[in-house]
Order: C-alpha cells, then structure tokens, then sequence
C-alpha cells in the first residue's frame, strides 16, 4: 500500500470516528430531551457533526458568536432538508413543529435554530479551547 493510500484511509476513519460521535451525541440528546429518537436523527445529527468538523478551520478564524450562527443555520438546513423528505414526502411524522411560532413548514422553527445556535456555541467553543490547549502543549 502507497503512503497516500493509507493517509487518505486514516482520514476517511476520522471521517466515520467525527460521524459516529455526531449520531450517538444526538440520538442521546434526542433521548434526554424526547425520551426517544428514529435513526433518521442518528444520520442527521453525524452529518450535521461530520460538517461542523469539516467547516472547523474557517470558522476558527472567526469570533465565536458568528461561528455559532453559521453552525446553527448549517444544522436548521439539514433539520429542513431531512424533515422534507422524512415527514412531508415519506409522511413519518419524526417531527413536527406546526404548532411553534414561526415554524417554515413545520419543519424547522426559530425555537429549535435558537437551540442548534447555543449547541454551537457550546460546541465550537469547546473545540476552540481545546485546540488552543493542544497548540500550547505541543509548542513546550
């Protein structure tokens, strides 16, 4: 096996490790706050994780607060594009946020972007952190 082979292995398992993570973190905050979840949430949640990863070094960049929004509006966007497909064509009725203010659909609703925000900012922030930790370890 070349050595660009088996470097571009080692990213695809990150990619998987970031997905898997993302699935089993939001299928517990689904069963923490919903007392249930569907897999449909599990894929959603580690592809919203596996993108906030990938969109990491240009929101690093960034104060923390923008990079919150720009990950609240990627996971609302998943939360519409999945909720389309699962509940209004496929009619599964996952969710349903008709009775909410606002609510686009009944798809997604400034209530739950609100949420997905402070998510990401709790998110980005701990990734800042602990970035910055490793960088001042690794420079000793």
């Amino acid at each position: 096996m070349k050595l660009k082979e088996l470097a571009d292995k080692k990213y695809y398992i990150i990619d998987i490790i970031v997905f898997v993570l993302g699935a089993v973190a939001y299928g517990m905050t689904e069963l923490l706050f919903r007392g249930y979840t569907h897999w449909t949430m599990l894929m959603t949640g580690g592809a919203c994780v596996l993108t906030l990863y990938y969109i990491w070094e240009i929101v690093a960049s960034m104060p923390l607060f923008i990079g919150a929004l720009i990950g609240a509006l990627v996971v609302t966007g998943y939360e519409f594009f999945v909720g389309v497909i699962v509940n209004i064509r496929m009619d599964w009725d996952v969710w349903d946020y008709s009775s909410l203010p606002g609510n686009l659909a009944g798809q997604i609703c400034p209530a739950f972007s609100a949420a997905w925000y402070l998510m990401c900012l709790a998110f980005f922030g701990a990734v800042k952190l602990i970035s910055n930790f490793l960088n001042c370890v690794a420079e000793e």
